[in-house]
């Protein structure tokens, strides 16, 4: 699994890109990182890139899990870019765990998810 977590202009924007599969080793950076922009930043905004994505392991769902009940309100838009069908479907798989707009965009939309994210 390779990933990286990197802060968008603004401060208010969480940029995470992921490869390959998530394991619970990615939660112990990526938990962090949120906790101190919604600490400086109050409802912070989300852009979740995915590029050959397989998903998650076991304890790394177990992580997810317990960060969406954690954070259901701290996220007000996430934006999930994606390559494939059931990455779009993730989007609509989200909606009941968090209290945050969320939209899918094709990988090739990277720039109007960016747009979105900012926009009031």
């Amino acid at each position: 699994m390779t990933d990286s977590i990197a802060v968008a202009s603004g401060g208010k924007v969480l940029e995470v890109s992921v490869t390959g599969k998530l394991t619970k080793e990615f939660y112990t950076s990526f938990v962090p990182t949120v906790d101190q922009q919604i600490a400086e930043h109050g409802k912070i905004r989300v852009l979740f890139v995915m590029h050959d994505f397989h998903g998650w392991t076991a304890g790394a769902l177990w992580e997810d899990s317990k960060f969406d009940f954690r954070h259901w309100r701290d996220i007000q838009r996430l934006a999930i870019v994606g390559e494939t069908q059931w990455q779009h479907g993730m989007a609509v798989f989200c909606k009941p765990f968090t209290m945050a707009k969320i939209r899918y965009f094709d990988h090739t939309q990277i720039d109007d998810a960016r747009t979105w994210l900012e926009a009031d």
